[in-house]
């Protein structure tokens, strides 16, 4: 008996979606998912999945190309690796695409006028370069029938495929992955390191490379770990990051140096960090400062206003507040972020902050804030945290969203209690080769 085989189409690329597929319809108008198109293809594909409002395809032959694909990819695993989902997408066109995925996100989710939103969004800043911006990428780690496979997931999948070099990461650490991989593959050949991602972090401008190791909590052969990893590259410091608990909801049982300095720092703008390998600091450095200038500009800080700081980490848009403001309340509910922040601000010599660990809405600051920063997480901000911002006096919040989705509805939100409007949203590139955007939205009274 023959198998069936998949219908298959020859459709035309229409757009890019907030996701690593392109977008198309069938001939009876279903809309039909399609990872590696560029828009103006013209494409046959086969159907791998339907749903009842849309299907999801595959590329077999690109029939005739658009003036917007790249003929030669940055990166030879480019369409293998899941890591650079446009990277057939020609740069000025990626900018075009995300700057209209910010605006489709405020009139589709936010129910803003098609023409407001044009007119909110500004020219989305492309902070470059296109490749070799990343100061961290993570690989993961497969163990299948006895042999461990470290490197980057495989597009579409939750295979591990091996990789010698990541174009993105900063090219000072070009020879990092492959070195790395090597020494981990050494050390499990010998034994279970219950490895579940490996981290790298690395400056040009201080000069740190750090490893991170991500394991189950337990035994753990430290001395020698280090040892292979620092003979295979050079390292500031090597960190192990120990977790338990359920798989899909694992959290850090500990931290522990195995060499080296046990952080990493990073310079950004007039600022030195000092960061944890948990703790959170954005992967683009030149995009940071960028995100930073944006914000300072944007809320106009005078030396005698109350500054608020929600969602703060370890301090990215504090210790420049800090320095301007009268005084700072930040908020983080990470414990490792917190400890970062307060150590950053003591190593700096700024004692005007209040650095509180805890829930936004639960610790939410007991002050009358003249300017506000919110940096939510992708999951964007709470409903209540939304309420008691519209209740503070400011004149201005600074809303860093790296989620149009949730940007956009938190925006629709705070026009429906009427406290706060957006004035201005500026979409910034801090991941070329990727669908993600970055946006620093302003909202006055």
């Amino acid at each position: 008996m023959m198998a069936a085989t998949s219908p298959t189409f020859e459709v035309t690329i229409e757009r890019l979606g907030y996701s690593p597929d392109s977008i198309a319809h069938l001939p009876d108008g279903k809309t039909v998912f399609i990872p590696g198109g560029v828009p103006g293809d013209t494409v046959r594909i086969s159907i791998e999945e339907e749903r009842d409002r849309f299907s999801r395809g595959k590329i077999l032959e690109v029939l005739e190309s658009s003036s917007n694909r790249v003929a030669k990819p940055h990166c030879p695993y480019a369409g293998i690796c899941g890591g650079c989902p446009w990277a057939f997408v020609e740069r000025a066109f990626q900018l075009e695409a995300k700057r209209a995925n910010v605006v489709d996100s405020l009139v589709r989710i936010g129910h803003m006028d098609a023409e407001r939103a044009e007119e909110l969004v500004s020219p989305i800043v492309d902070v470059g370069p296109a490749v070799g911006y990343r100061n961290k990428i993570e690989l993961d780690v497969s163990a299948r029938k006895g042999r461990t496979t470290i490197g980057m997931h495989a597009a579409g999948t939750s295979d591990v495929i091996k990789v010698d070099a990541c174009p993105l990461l900063d090219s000072s650490s070009k020879k990092a992955v492959k070195a790395l991989s090597g020494a981990l593959g050494y050390l499990s050949g010998s034994q279970d390191l219950r490895l579940e991602r490996v981290g790298i972090r690395t400056s040009k401008r201080t000069g740190d490379t750090e490893v991170a190791l991500w394991t189950e909590a337990g035994a753990f052969p430290r001395g020698h770990v280090a040892k292979v990893i620092s003979d295979a590259l050079p390292v500031t410091s090597i960190s192990r990051v120990m977790s338990k608990g359920p798989k899909a909801a694992r959290r850090i049982a500990g931290v522990e140096g195995l060499s080296g300095k046990g952080h990493w720092t990073e310079r950004i703008l007039d600022e030195t960090m000092h960061i944890s390998a948990p703790s959170f600091f954005q992967v683009n450095t030149r995009g940071a400062e960028a995100l930073v200038r944006c914000v300072l500009e944007g809320l106009d800080v005078q030396d005698d206003d109350e500054a608020m700081d929600l969602y703060c980490g370890a301090g990215t848009f504090t210790l420049p507040l800090a320095r301007r403001a009268g005084f700072v309340s930040a908020v983080e509910s990470y414990g490792p972020a917190v400890r970062d922040l307060r150590r950053n601000l003591e190593r700096a010599g700024i004692d005007n902050v209040d650095a509180i660990g805890g829930d936004a809405g639960l610790e939410f600051p007991d002050t009358d804030a003249d300017v506000i920063v919110v940096d939510p997480p992708r999951a964007g901000l709470a409903k209540d945290v939304v309420e008691k911002l519209s209740a503070q006096p400011a004149r201005a919040i600074a809303y860093v969203s790296c989620d149009p989705a949730t940007l956009a509805r938190d925006l629709a939100r705070f026009e429906q209690i009427g406290s706060f409007t957006p004035t201005s949203v500026v979409p910034h590139d801090l991941f070329p080769q990727t669908f993600h955007v970055e946006t620093v939205c302003l909202l006055s009274r």
